[in-house]
């Protein structure tokens, strides 16, 4: 079987197309609420004259036109709908982990990204991949063609995440390529120095990108359920450590929580989207959730 379709075997396809059934009724506002915020008056295309009438913005009207006819006309403009939408990918070792799920990190992120790609077409919306660990790996130009999400699903199964990454600097790269103003969708477990994160991300907003950040931990990341004397391997330096699972249970716990209500208090400061997911989740569920609280903040 071609490595890509694990990704789109019929239970990943029963759940994106579950997922469109669900969420058709919101996914528009979701686009629209992008379209409408950051992106309002940005791009907007001239489309026809009408006559003036009352209520009307005199500032619309065109001299021009009035010096030739002696008549009020208005510009009609047309705002352009489109929002290209970037799903960046962490290829870093951590994000291949797994415990006891089906799916690792990195292949819940792959269903996440085929969703919203899949979504973001349905909308004519076109969208690109970017994949990084220590720097930028792979760019996918963004395209609205319904093939593009067996491209981006294609350049997805053939990567398998290894390495040291470094989130911040490859952040930075990815805020200097981008030209016009986009909705990034950031996919990654953290695991780097949150502070210089953190700033890359704010680096991205102030260039008026839109970002959602899908923070995807894996199940016993978020619950440690380990007994007993267990050997941890950092999965990039490979150093090992051995614990008694009860008593570092608490201290372990308390400190991810810690973690994780950081980035969301950061994020929510600096108009980020931030979206905490582990891998015991449905996916369509996941995102279902996501996207009715973004339409009930827009």
């Amino acid at each position: 079987m071609p490595a890509v379709e694990q990704y789109l075997k019929p239970e990943v396809i029963r759940q994106i197309s579950r997922l469109d059934l669900r969420a058709q009724f919101i996914v528009k506002g979701f686009l629209q609420g992008l379209h409408a915020s950051p992106f309002h008056g940005f791009s907007v295309e001239f489309s026809e004259h009408r006559k003036y009438t009352q209520g009307d913005d005199p500032k619309d009207i065109d001299w021009l036109v009035y010096a030739k006819t002696d008549k009020y006309y208005v510009k009609k403009f047309e705002a352009e709908t489109n929002i290209t939408g970037y799903l960046v990918m962490d290829l870093s070792r951590s994000m291949a982990y797994t415990y006891r799920q089906q799916l690792s990190k990195f292949d819940y992120s792959i269903c996440l990204a085929a969703a919203l790609c899949y979504l973001m077409i349905h909308q004519q919306d076109p969208v690109g991949l970017i994949t990084f660990d220590e720097r930028i790996r792979q760019s996918l130009p963004p395209r609205s063609k319904r093939t593009q999400l067996g491209n981006v699903l294609s350049l997805l199964a053939n990567l398998q995440p290894s390495g040291k990454t470094d989130i911040a600097k490859s952040l930075v790269q990815i805020a200097a390529m981008l030209k016009h103003r986009s909705l990034v969708m950031l996919f990654s477990d953290l695991f780097a120095e949150p502070e210089s994160v953190i700033a890359a991300l704010r680096r991205l907003r102030h260039g008026g990108h839109d970002v959602i950040l899908f923070h995807v931990l894996d199940e016993a990341e978020v619950r440690f359920p380990f007994d007993g004397m267990i050997e941890f391997e950092e999965p990039e330096s490979h150093e090992k450590l051995a614990i008694d699972a009860g008593s570092f249970r608490a201290d372990y716990l308390e400190e991810m929580q810690s973690f994780c209500e950081m980035y969301r208090r950061e994020c929510f400061q600096n108009g980020i989207d931030y979206v905490q997911i582990d891998t015991s989740m449905q996916f369509d569920r996941a995102l279902t959730e996501y996207l009715v609280s973004r339409r009930g903040r827009s």
